[in-house]
């Protein structure tokens, strides 16, 4: 199994920091729904959390995401949107429970 992820453009180079496949199939339930009224989501949230997660590995300012990621205060929008939610740490717990289960180490 290739650790290369699929992703949503395919011009554009992957980076080390981008979730693969089987990252992103963990994560994907673990995301909010989309709400049933309002204007509909446009974005893709597994770009959303590449770009996140470049600016958490590089140590670099959001401003100097690379170009062919969403643009920075998109995927800034969303992390701070999810931070105040708490959905990183609920994201953290589940996949530590997922893991634990798995291992036979649970408490």
């Amino acid at each position: 199994m290739s650790r290369i992820p699929t992703i949503a453009n395919p011009q554009r180079k992957t980076y080390p920091s981008d979730l693969s496949d089987l990252e992103w199939n963990l994560i994907k339930p673990l995301l909010p729904e989309p709400k049933r009224l309002g204007h509909p989501i446009e974005v893709d949230f597994r770009e959303i959390l590449n770009g996140v997660f470049y600016v958490q590995r590089s140590g670099c300012q959001w401003e100097m995401m690379p170009h062919d990621l969403p643009p920075y205060t998109t995927v800034y929008k969303y992390f701070q949107k999810w931070q105040r939610r708490g959905l990183w740490e609920q994201m953290h717990d589940k996949i530590r429970q997922q893991l634990q289960s798995e291992l036979g180490t649970d408490e």
